[in-house]
């Protein structure tokens, strides 16, 4: 890996392409390098962890509204949208949009957390959308999803967004724009020109996360996905984009970051490096935030040490300055606190989690969100005992360089009524790569045989997966396989019209989701 500077530069100083950050990202995507055994499998992990969690959102309104809106764009070849037959093709921008907003529902995918946090499989259903649509095979989309969350691994490494209250889909879309022109093959100066487009029209408030969270935290990454298909498509055509869009006077880094003065430092392969970011990357056992997915884990162990938790006085988690100001106390949100909150909201809640976690010894991707669950009277009560304070420490592991070291979780203080306290910490969750139990191959296709489980048939779920294991030597005509079709009843009920339904609701029409 080599670190490279960057800055803001004047236009007077006529900063060279070789020198931006988006031509160096190119020519890390254009670098045809081989895709390691360990990423191919670890991709594959990938894919099956993402169509578990869209087989268990197929039915919600946000995922149905969005495969609604795909389906009004049909398209030949076109690419495949989860729950719909393989005949069933829309254009890729739109199978995109749906698969991302079906991955993301949940908040039950993978993740990767340094100066900022993403969710690298985001990646995932644009740059298979693409591949699907131009016919090409498992190696073309391996070398894709490679360059996909190399890019946005290292980015997060590099720039934190979030203190600047920019949403971290900012990385994403130029991450999936170099993935799909790492998967297109495309020469350098495209997927530079892609990747600027990409950052100037991603770029958004952290407003999408903070107060009360709507539905549009799912439709973020999938917005970014669409937004880099369009980028790719845009320039192959002979356009151009912003630049230099990091680097730029009245750029990214001088008006949206830490200003003119600022400096950051990414780091890239280099040429003929193996893309290995993907292994430094985890998913979720939790349906949770995953600065939670510890703490669920915490939760689990300590509750029968505590025993009768109507004796608790308070319960305070000490962790890292992330937890605390986004989904702790520190966000002084008080939807946070809120039996009536969303979906979205609660799952960035620590005090609710916690809570929900310990009277239940476990989490549920649905269950635990019930609006009777937490409505329920002793969970109130208990969940407005906890509070989180940062402590120097565990913000300081967080942001550790060293694997072996760096931690997602905190100290947990009970304080009973007696007087007496009961503490314990935990760093990583137990499904992290270094946790107690971590995720491999089996663990994945437990995930998903679990998750879709009364929605995906059997028969289809062998499929898929039988698929998966074949990755590098797919086919193009298999690659659009790397779906799953349900029957209609499991899609959801009637829908509301939009703008692309517009006849329909005219004519009076009903509006099935199928």
């Amino acid at each position: 890996m080599k670190s490279y500077v960057v800055r803001t530069h004047k236009s007077s100083e006529e900063l060279g392409r070789p020198a931006q950050l988006a031509w160096r990202i190119a020519e890390v995507a254009a670098d045809p390098v081989e895709v390691e055994p360990a990423v191919v499998e670890m991709i594959g992990n990938r894919i099956i962890d993402n169509a578990a969690v869209a087989a268990a959102s197929l039915a919600r309104r946000p995922v149905t509204n969005a495969r609604a809106q795909a389906q009004a764009h049909p398209f030949r070849p076109g690419a495949t949208v989860f729950g719909l037959t393989q005949a069933q093709r829309v254009s890729p921008e739109w199978a995109a949009w749906a698969n991302g907003v079906a991955v993301r529902e949940l908040d039950f995918h993978d993740t990767f957390l340094a100066a900022d946090y993403s969710h690298p499989g985001d990646n995932i259903p644009p740059i298979l959308a693409v591949a699907q649509h131009c016919g090409l095979d498992g190696r073309a989309l391996l070398r894709g999803l490679a360059a996909g969350y190399e890019i946005q691994v290292d980015l997060v490494k590099g720039i934190c967004l979030h203190e600047h209250k920019i949403d971290h889909i900012a990385h994403l879309g130029p991450s999936a724009a170099a993935g799909i022109g790492a998967l297109l093959g495309l020469p350098t100066e495209t997927i530079y020109q892609a990747v600027q487009q990409a950052l100037h029209v991603t770029t958004t408030t952290r407003q999408s996360r903070k107060g009360e969270i709507s539905s549009w935290k799912a439709y973020a990454p999938a917005f970014a996905g669409k937004m880099a298909v369009e980028a790719v498509d845009r320039v192959l055509r002979g356009e151009g984009a912003p630049s230099p869009a990091w680097e730029g006077e009245d750029g990214f880094i001088a008006w949206l970051l830490s200003g003119p003065k600022a400096n950051y430092s990414v780091s890239l392969p280099e040429k003929g490096e193996p893309k290995r970011a993907i292994l430094d990357t985890y998913t979720k056992e939790h349906a949770a935030e995953y600065q939670s997915q510890a703490l669920i884990d915490l939760a689990r162990l300590m509750g029968p040490k505590i025993g009768d938790l109507s004796k608790i006085k308070n319960i305070v988690i000490q962790t890292s300055h992330h937890t605390h100001y986004v989904i702790g106390t520190g966000a002084n949100d008080p939807q946070k606190m809120d039996p009536n909150a969303s979906r979205e909201t609660l799952d960035h809640s620590i005090m609710y989690i916690f809570a929900v976690a310990l009277e239940d010894g476990g989490w549920d991707h649905q269950r635990s969100y019930a609006p009777e669950r937490a409505a329920r009277p002793s969970t109130v009560a208990l969940w407005h005992k906890i509070s989180t304070v940062e402590d120097p420490e565990w913000t300081r592991r967080y942001h550790s360089d060293d694997p072996k070291e760096k931690a997602f979780g905190g100290r947990v203080v009970v304080a009973l009524k007696d007087g007496s306290t009961i503490s314990d910490e935990i760093a990583i969750a137990d499904a992290h790569p270094l946790g107690a139990r971590p995720f491999a191959r089996s663990q994945y296709i437990a995930k998903f045989r679990s998750l879709a489980n009364g929605i995906v048939a059997l028969q289809e779920q062998d499929r898929f997966l039988a698929l998966v294991e074949r990755l590098p030597d797919l086919k193009s005509a298999e690659l659009t396989g790397l779906t799953f079709a349900v029957e209609c009843a499991k899609l959801g009920g009637t829908r509301s019209p939009g703008i692309f339904d517009w006849s329909d609701a005219v004519a009076g029409h009903s509006i099935a989701a199928d």
